[in-house]
């Protein structure tokens, strides 16, 4: 009874009983009962796949606003309060007008005549008829759908029926589910979705420890599972159980979980019309607690985040340590995301948080445009770099040494195209290309129009680098020898060419596509859907790919894994009606990037380098 106890209950012995989980818990539990193996309790079709249960969820109860209050004010002590280093009012101008919706709907062109695709207040995308291919991925879909106490919350990372060793691919994982989320919002099936963002948010309130430390509040778990508990010879009960990292490989926390879970909260709001989830007040607070942890001052002098290897898709140690684009890309989405979606309030606590984004916003754009970007004229810049520059005025302000670009990177790189590197700390780049990193980047417009337009061009030249035989290489290109075995630590599961270490990865087939059709490049979206099209099926829809062109299973490779067969699916459905993308991307913010945060001019100090190169970055 003490397991029990410790964890957040929902009774099933009676259906009249079933109820959403309150947030937050009056004392906040963790439970350190380890995970238990098998399919979560849930009924078994024919076939051994997980019958799906969209029973009408509960209606979730509200706590009263004293209790609301006290919790509000509890969670405040435990966040670093973040505050603005600008008094310029400038910045408090700055706010999305219209908030969530504003966005107007794109303009396709569609036979003779353009078409506008009005979206919102529940999208559902049925043009035109669906493939056998697209009803056996529905049909493997549904049947990954985990519920608990008989209502939808989330999907099974891989529902493989031959796997007799699931590990942890049979939990509900926040990165893995985003895809998931976005079909089953673009088919207008919604409550799945809702679900999941409550159920992950109450998760967030709980006691995080790893040898007797906490990470900060506001971490949402990497992954969640539905476990049946006996509480007697007759009754059982649902619970859930999170992994915060202190269960994953190397016991690193998920930095991508919240960045993640914010983005899938916005185009929720887009997508269905409804933003009274997003102005919930356990929503709000929750929202808050992920910006506080990613926004605390600390030592960097960099307005990237600082984060260790394997804390992100990348979750095995591959030498992404310091600032992966990855992260960037997510972080500014994040960022975007949260401006449109924070409640005014009376109080400054909310004004100080905009503030605080905005400059975010606008450093951590300079600093990727303008530093991680790589192409001809900036490559051969670098080979004639001057060292050990000690000024405000050095043109190398992190030290790289020209000896460190690579052979390989002087004859791959194209005349017409250009990416943004992985990776940049102090005399360090890291040139290979990862492909989230940049196709996130372009989404987001963390790139500008100019380097967006570059990075697919480059996709196109070096198609059969990138994507071969199968849609897309997660990085390139691989480690091997000396450099696999002192980077990746002799990792047999990262071999050259496999799994992170250039496998081939059929889930980045999403944002590649909505990356495509916001650059207005729709034809190498379809070129890359068809190829999956053909192989995916057969193939019982892998997790990854190996070799360098992406021609074998992955050695690895769960199938039916669940975000590769949801990728395909949002690709599709994105395709048929591109006009849906325009909720899911962000367009340049000219207004946010023609204002220098940094204010030294005032303080009697030399200009920071923004007005020297305003003419690239506003390109």
């Amino acid at each position: 009874m003490n397991t029990i106890a410790a964890l957040i209950r929902n009774r099933t012995i009676k259906s009249s009983r079933r109820i959403l989980l309150l947030f937050p818990p009056a004392k906040p539990r963790f439970s350190h009962q380890p995970f238990q193996k098998g399919r979560l309790g849930l009924p078994q079709n024919v076939s051994g796949i997980p019958s799906s249960h969209f029973a009408p969820p509960s209606i979730p109860p509200t706590l009263p606003a004293t209790n609301w209050d006290a919790f509000t004010s509890k969670v405040r002590s435990f966040s670093t309060t973040v505050e603005t280093r600008v008094s310029d009012n400038t910045f408090e101008r700055i706010r999305v007008q219209g908030g969530i919706n504003s966005v107007k709907p794109l303009v396709v062109g569609g036979g003779d005549k353009d078409v506008e695709n009005v979206v919102g207040a529940g999208a559902n995308v049925t043009k035109g008829e669906d493939s056998e291919v697209e009803k056996q991925a529905w049909k493997l879909l549904q049947g990954a759908v985990v519920s608990y106490c008989g209502n939808p919350v989330g999907t099974v990372a891989a529902n493989d029926p031959g796997d007799k060793l699931p590990l942890n691919y049979d939990q509900v994982f926040i990165r893995d589910f985003v895809p998931s989320a976005l079909a089953f919002l673009l088919r207008g099936e919604h409550e799945i979705v809702k679900n999941f963002l409550l159920h992950t948010l109450q998760l967030q309130s709980w006691e995080k420890t790893v040898d007797c430390y906490s990470p900060g509040q506001g971490l949402m778990p990497a992954s969640f599972k539905v476990r049946t508990v006996a509480l007697d010879e007759d009754n059982h009960e649902e619970v859930l159980d999170p992994d915060f990292g202190e269960s994953a490989i190397g016991r690193v926390a998920p930095v991508d979980s919240g960045l993640w879970w914010i983005i899938l909260l916005r185009a929720y709001g887009k997508l269905t019309g409804d933003c009274s989830l997003q102005e919930r007040m356990d929503v709000q607070t929750g929202l808050k607690m992920v910006l506080k942890l990613c926004l605390t001052d600390g030592f960097d002098m960099f307005p990237s985040l600082l984060v260790t290897d394997g804390s992100c898709m990348i979750d095995r140690r591959m030498g992404i340590h310091g600032h992966p684009l990855e992260i960037q890309a997510l972080f500014y989405s994040a960022l975007r995301c949260s401006r449109e979606m924070l409640v005014a309030t009376d109080g400054s606590e909310t004004d100080n948080l905009i503030r605080a984004i905005n400059n975010r916003l606008s450093a951590l754009s300079f600093h990727i445009r303008e530093y991680y970007w790589v192409d001809m004229k900036k490559i051969n810049e670098i080979y004639r770099y001057k060292t050990e520059e000690y000024s405000t005025d050095a043109i190398n302000k992190f030290n790289i040494y020209p000896e460190q670009i690579p052979l390989w990177l002087m004859d791959w790189i194209p005349e017409k195209g250009g990416y943004l590197i992985g990776n940049l700390q102090p005399a360090h780049m890291d040139f290979r290309f990862f492909t989230l990193g940049n196709l996130w980047s372009i989404v987001s417009s963390l790139g500008t129009p100019r380097q967006n337009q570059a990075i697919l061009n480059l996709i196109e030249a070096k198609w059969d680098d990138l994507v071969g035989h199968m849609p897309l290489k997660i990085c390139y290109p691989a480690f091997d020898n000396e450099e696999w075995r002192i980077i990746t630590g002799c990792d047999p599961k990262n071999t050259p060419w496999s799994y992170h270490n250039g496998g081939s990865w059929p889930t980045l087939l999403w944002q590649f596509t909505l990356a495509c059709i916001k650059m207005g490049r729709i034809e190498l979206a379809q070129k890359a859907v068809a190829l999956a099209e053909k192989r995916l099926p057969v193939d019982s829809w892998p997790e990854y790919y190996d070799t360098r062109t992406g021609k074998f299973i992955g050695k690895q490779s769960r199938l039916y894994q669940t975000w590769t067969i949801a990728g395909f699916l949002t690709s599709k459905m994105l395709l048929k009606n591109p006009g849906m993308a325009s909720m899911l991307f962000w367009e340049e913010d000219y207004e946010l990037l023609d204002i220098c945060v940094c204010g030294l001019s005032k303080r009697g100090r030399k200009r920071c380098s923004r007005g020297a190169a305003r003419s690239q970055i506003l390109v």
